[in-house]
């Protein structure tokens, strides 16, 4: 594992722009000065000494001096938006609590579906691990609503369900 003074030596990171650049090649032949860090899942991250690293955990190293203990939530909900503003340590339940909704979802809102057994929409939300229903709407509007008042009451993150 590498330690913030061996990250230190072979990256800089700029915490305003979220973005590091290689001044020590650390890849045969690297060039010096270029922007690091290749794209999976939507996040930034490179090898050194043949481990990978998410490039939000390395941003959290190069600042705070050690790796974080749990998650790090990326609060805008951009995968590859690596300010040190922008970045929080959350556990994973808390995390789950800042998702973006998915691009399959038909309803518009995360834990809002059309059942099609009761012909009714049902919301539900997920806390501490269980799936707590929030019961069958006729209307999509109502069972947003309950979703959304569930979300207050279980302290969701603003930007969860957000696109």
């Amino acid at each position: 594992m590498i330690t913030q003074k061996e990250l230190q030596e072979i990256l800089h990171y700029n915490p305003e722009t979220g973005m590091f650049t290689r001044i020590k090649s650390f890849v045969h032949n690297a060039p010096l000065g270029v922007l690091t860090g290749s794209y999976r899942h939507g996040y930034r991250g490179v090898t050194i000494k043949k481990k990978s690293y998410k490039l939000h955990r390395l941003a959290w190293l190069y600042v705070y001096g050690e790796f974080p203990k749990n998650s790090i939530d990326h609060i805008n909900q951009i995968r590859d938006d690596n300010r040190i503003c922008n970045l929080r340590e959350v556990d994973h339940a808390e995390n789950n609590k800042n998702m973006p909704i998915r691009i399959d979802n038909k309803s518009g809102t995360i834990g809002v579906y059309w059942c099609s057994t009761y012909k009714k929409w049902k919301a539900v939300i997920g806390v501490g691990g269980k799936t707590i229903s929030l019961g069958y709407h006729k209307n999509k509007e109502d069972a947003i609503k309950l979703r959304k008042e569930a979300e207050v009451k279980y302290n969701f993150h603003k930007n969860h369900g957000k696109a």
